[in-house]
């Protein structure tokens, strides 16, 4: 084999150009170093704590639960040093958390993640020049995940807020927070997709980055190359706890006028549409005579709620709110949420193969815990074939649980049917993960795979065992 000797002339050439392209390529990544001084003076580490009952009668300690569901979730709660099940009974334990947050105005105004300060007890905000703040919650929005808190101070550094709304896939973002502990840490990405829809979440269209975010970023900004706060992060998908590429963050416009609502009223007030709604599958697009999948299908409504007043009906499938285009029934609730009661919506619909509009008065939220992923027609239950309601306490004292719901009704030849559950059982938990409400329950199904054995555990007559189901 021959050698091709170049010239040391040459090698200095190519030595030059590679290094000339690196510079360059260097030269074109964003710097960030400006961004986080300017704005670290007003991103806080929040420390909470609070006083819990422990129950169970074993003497184990020090372990958390090891299965990690694969499912989206709050990625930062709190972190209990005795799994559920263990402890002495009847004794108080304070359990800890943290998190993050930002100033956004000067008098005092914290913005942070609802389940940062989920009943917490008492509330710490640290600042970056180590001054610490014990802050009060002035309201909180579980439905966005917002919480709006407030110090006994003035003159605080406040961050700029940026318009969501402007924001493209592709774009530079960075977050600062404070991962397990770590404050004021910096993490950069990209916006990776915009509009998504999560499980639990209703009413926030995410900003999905590959920002590594991880427990403790919770309710931390996220900037723009302009230093503008254009997003709160919330949650991660992940199979280990950890970061693993996917990060979700609510957008500044939805959760300014969340702020905004919970510092002037106290509480966030939504359109309310009274209807109970399912998505449009391929085959029901079909039936309806559509030419693709797309759009709400009222499954039912409420006899003395606004959509009926307005004079929708079940089987109508509702394809725009405003000229603003539902292009899946997950669409439906954040486009009426984010009108206020009393004001009218035009609804454009499909009505026995025929498009038309409907003009209707939005109502208030009823006062209740149901989520519009309550009220509609529960396609997670209707996937495995069941109906279940909530048990009292005490059924649960009795059986020794802390949760489950009760199998009201189970459909024939449905995948519980094959599974051998029965109108009676309360089951307690599916593919290891405890369930405690009907909707709990439903967060669980849509996360499961198909055509994989999972394992259920029910009380039967006062006995525990376990089911295998399979979906398809």
């Amino acid at each position: 084999m021959k050698r091709l000797i170049l010239p040391a002339t040459l090698w200095l050439c190519l030595l030059f150009a590679v290094t000339a392209g690196s510079a360059a390529q260097a030269r074109d990544l964003p710097d960030f170093t400006q961004l986080v001084k300017d704005a670290a003076p007003g991103v806080v580490n929040i420390a909470t704590s609070r006083t819990i009952e422990r129950r169970g009668g074993s003497p184990l300690h020090g372990f958390e639960g090891q299965d990690i569901p694969e499912i989206f979730r709050h990625f930062f709660g709190d972190r209990s040093p005795i799994p559920p099940g263990h402890g002495g009974r009847g004794r108080s334990q304070e359990r800890q958390s943290l998190g993050s947050g930002f100033v956004i105005d000067e008098n005092g105004y914290i913005l942070t993640n609802a389940h940062v300060v989920e009943d917490a007890d008492e509330i710490l905000v640290r600042f970056n020049d180590r001054r610490e703040m014990a802050a009060k919650v002035v309201g909180s929005d579980p439905k966005t995940d917002i919480a709006l808190l407030s110090v006994d101070a003035d003159d605080l550094p406040t961050l700029e807020l940026g318009d969501s709304d402007d924001l493209e896939v592709g774009a530079w973002v960075a977050a600062i927070g404070s991962p397990f502990g770590f404050d004021h840490s910096v993490t950069s990405g990209i916006i990776s997709a915009m509009n998504r829809t999560l499980p639990r979440d209703a009413y926030v269209p995410f900003i999905q980055t590959d920002v590594a975010i991880n427990p403790g970023n919770s309710g931390g900004p996220l900037f723009n190359l302009d230093g503008e706060v254009i997003g709160i992060n919330s949650q991660i998908f992940t199979r280990s706890g950890g970061f693993m590429g996917l990060s979700f963050a609510i957008p500044i416009n939805v959760a300014m006028d969340v702020a905004d609502q919970l510092r002037n009223e106290g509480h966030v007030n939504r359109g309310w549409l009274g209807v109970m709604i399912q998505p449009v599958s391929r085959d029901l697009a079909e039936s309806f005579g559509m030419d693709k999948p797309g759009g709400a299908l009222i499954a039912d409504l409420d006899s003395d709620g606004p959509a009926a007043k307005g004079g929708l009906k079940a089987g109508d499938i509702i394809l725009a709110v405003d000229d603003q285009e539902v292009t899946r029934s997950s669409t439906l609730p954040r486009l009426i949420g984010r009108v206020a009661p009393e004001e009218t919506v035009e609804l454009s619909l499909m009505r026995d193969g025929e498009k038309m509009t409907e003009t209707v008065a939005l109502g208030s939220w009823p006062d209740s815990e149901q989520s519009p992923r309550d009220q509609s027609r529960n396609d997670s239950q209707a996937r495995l074939g069941i109906e279940v309601g909530e048990i009292d306490d005490a059924l649960r004292e009795r059986l020794g649980v802390d949760g489950g719901v009760e199998v009201r009704d189970v459909e024939p030849e449905s995948v519980a049917a094959r599974a051998g559950i029965r109108p009676g059982d309360i089951l307690v938990s599916i593919d290891h993960q405890s369930v405690s409400t009907a909707r709990e329950l439903s967060e669980r199904v849509e996360a499961l795979p198909d055509d994989r054995a999972i394992p259920l555990r029910l009380y039967r007559n006062g006995r525990s065992l376990f089911v295998a189901l399979r979906l398809k």
